[in-house]
């Protein structure tokens, strides 16, 4: 079928479609020699990560490289003889598989696969016509003297990589992971205007494929936005044909392109693949240093760090979000993946850059222990934030288009660290991206004002995707559908609240084009005839629309000043009063959900960044948590869970009780949670 109508075609994710083992996992990489014996060679790595309280071994060996059809089979029979000896030790096994990415071994100045026919045919090319291939030390995984060819996904690559799933299906594993299914941008970027990406650009808009960038161009828009669909495809086909074989099989797609204006320049937009079935993502997170980790973060880049784990629990829709906790040392590590697991994701465990070892082994089995003892808290519980912030995919790519991705704020690195994620231009920083800059300051606001909230990606968007929001932050929103509009307008009508910002509220289509008029001109109540007004406050059907021109979030972001949020907070504190408070330091992250009887409540503890970079160290801080008890309700117990002491059992801890609510004083290290029950 044409792309446009297989984007949305699949059904909703099934509840329960996600076994157990899945939505639990507790992940580690590992990995064996081309002349490992299952006994002296494999049972040991299993013995080592199960020691670690690991469930799921990611199993990466020799599939990046180029390897003949004969090789791959027999490397099958060893993969199955892991699996089988990983089964009996109650493991299960993910099995990594780069999906557009080949490595030839030495292929700088011998064979490769790029110098042969297939490979000149299949690689991915620029607009105008290089080939995207490169040789060592660009990236930290392909070493010196070897070759990375990306191929392209409309070639006959595709069915030569689909045959080889579904044999890498039948070897028993439970789950497969392509990696890398992007237009790799490290050596060129715009890829792919292949012959055989602008035949199927071709087919699907009618359109000759652009060959250079250019976002005042119509056709070249529709190219940005094709390829999340063409590569939204790719994974499906790659899910398809690994269930053809095994149904029971899961595939999680290696996804590094997070909230940020990656999505934009590689193609791969996670949140295209939230609805669809039996696919669902590993999130590589990345994190300030490959050789610091988050170790001199600001503020402000930590609540980066929180938003992108926010999205990808958002954008992972009701299946597992497994995702990346990098850490260069255990204490920096720890943190990380408490902000992991508050927002919902399972962590898979690496030392940074690479992903073959722990950072610290007594930190991943204290963490997973954890993790194992408070699973259905982390997992099962429902969240109870009634604030959805809106990421817009359209707007990512249409709106601004600054230097850089925008991953972080801080652009500059500490004297001697090493592999920084910016380059040092201050234009890399997302504070100067208006879009991107405006998303994040919003998130910030809400995490610093301790505002439990969740994410809301646009694509594939409906009105279920709103049910139990009372506020919804619009944050810069300027490229919509008419379908987004209509279900945003669905949600005002019926009493909800909406805060747009920004200098063109809903003044582009969903491709860039500047509308003749607001697609929510009716909610905001003006139009493009009308004088902007500096804000406004407009009544629709039972709701209301909260208006602010300025760039507020933006600001924040730049700036940690309390009155320009709560300048931006004010219509969500008056729609919304908060149903749990936090008497403590703003530089808490604060998630609220429910269990049954029982109330959780997460604390991630980030005191020691301020807005400037400082040397990292943990300063355990006290905060006193309020809740509203249940009417005809009385507490029960609280309890507090941490993974920073001795036992990641729960603790009992005093509360009290003043009239309807109650009040509990603790003190949090790095990471806690806290669990009251009612009955």
């Amino acid at each position: 079928m044409p792309l446009e109508q297989a984007a949305w075609a699949g059904p909703a994710v099934r509840a329960g479609a996600f076994p157990d083992w899945s939505r639990f996992a507790r992940l580690a990489d590992g990995t064996f020699d081309e002349d490992a014996d299952p006994v002296r060679d494999m049972q040991p790595v299993i013995n080592t990560l199960k020691a670690q309280n690991v469930s799921v071994i990611e199993l990466d060996t020799i599939l990046s490289n180029w390897i003949t059809d004969d090789a791959f089979a027999t490397h099958m029979g060893k993969v199955k003889s892991f699996v089988q000896l990983a089964h009996t030790a109650g493991i299960r096994v993910v099995m990594y598989y780069p999906s557009l990415e080949v490595i030839s071994t030495g292929g700088e100045n011998g064979p490769s696969f790029y110098k042969t026919d297939q490979g000149r045919s299949w690689v991915q090319l620029s607009p105008d016509g290089k080939p995207n291939v490169f040789y060592g030390s660009l990236v930290v995984w392909v070493d010196p003297g070897d070759e990375s060819c990306w191929v392209s996904p409309n070639s006959p690559w595709r069915d030569f990589y689909l045959g080889r799933i579904k044999a890498l299906a039948a070897t028993g594993v439970d789950a497969i992971w392509p990696d890398v299914p992007i237009y790799f941008d490290g050596a060129l970027s715009w890829c792919d205007a292949s012959p055989w990406a602008a035949s199927a650009f071709k087919a699907d808009t009618g359109l000759d494929i652009p060959r250079k960038m250019d976002f005042t161009s119509l056709p070249f828009r529709r190219f940005v936005e094709w390829r999340h669909r063409n590569l939204l495809q790719w994974q499906l086909d790659i899910a398809a044909a690994g269930r053809s074989v095994n149904p029971d099989v899961l595939t999680f797609v290696e996804t590094v392109s997070m909230d940020y204006q990656y999505a934009t320049l590689v193609g791969l937009d996670g949140a295209y693949l939230r609805k669809a079935e039996g696919v669902s993502h590993v999130w590589e997170v990345d994190i300030l240093g490959n050789y610091d980790g988050m170790r001199h973060s600001t503020a402000s880049d930590w609540a980066c760090l929180i938003s992108m784990y926010k999205y990808a629990r958002a954008a992972g829709g009701t299946k597992p979000a497994w995702a990346f906790s990098y850490g260069w040392k255990a204490d920096d590590a720890s943190l990380v993946m408490a902000e992991l697991l508050a927002a919902g994701c399972n962590p898979y465990e690496v030392k940074s850059p690479f992903k073959n070892d722990t950072t610290d082994k007594a930190m991943r089995t204290r963490m997973y222990a954890f993790v194992a003892a408070n699973q259905e808290k982390l997992y099962n519980a429902a969240s109870s934030a009634v604030v959805g912030v809106y990421h817009s995919s359209a707007s990512r790519d249409f709106v601004s288009h600054a230097e850089g991705t925008g991953m972080y704020v801080n652009t500059k690195s500490p004297a001697g660290v090493k592999d920084w994620w910016a380059t040092g231009t201050a234009q890399e920083s997302c504070v100067k991206q208006e879009w991107l800059g405006e998303f994040r300051g919003t998130v910030k606001s809400l995490v610093f004002a301790h505002i439990p909230f969740r994410t809301v990606p646009s694509p594939g968007l409906t009105a279920d995707d709103l049910a139990g929001f009372r506020v919804l932050m619009l944050p810069n929103l300027q490229a919509v559908s008419d379908a987004e509009a209509a279900v945003l307008r669905g949600f005002v009508a019926g009493g909800g609240t909406v805060v747009i910002t920004g200098p063109v509220p809903t003044g582009l289509d969903e491709l860039g084009t500047v509308r003749g008029e607001y697609a929510l001109a009716d909610v905001l109540g003006f139009g493009k005839k009308d004088p902007l007004p500096d804000s406004r406050r407009n009544s629709f059907g039972s709701g209301t629309c909260w208006y602010v021109k300025d760039l507020l979030g933006r600001s924040y972001l730049g700036r940690t000043d309390r009155a320009v949020a709560d300048r931006l907070l004010a219509p969500v504190r008056a729609a919304a009063p908060p149903a749990v408070t936090l008497t403590g330091d703003d530089r808490i992250h604060l998630e609220l959900s429910r269990l049954g009887d029982d109330t959780i409540v997460q604390l991630v503890n980030f005191t020691c960044f301020g807005d400037s970079p400082a040397a990292f160290r943990t300063v355990p801080t006290t905060c006193t948590v309020g809740l509203p008890v249940p009417a005809g309700k009385r507490v029960l117990a609280a309890t507090v869970s941490s993974p920073d002491g001795s036992s990641p059992a729960p603790q009992p801890v005093p509360w009290q009780v003043s009239g309807d609510s109650v009040s509990v004083t603790l003190t949090v290290a790095q990471y806690a949670l806290l669990t009251v029950t009612t009955g």
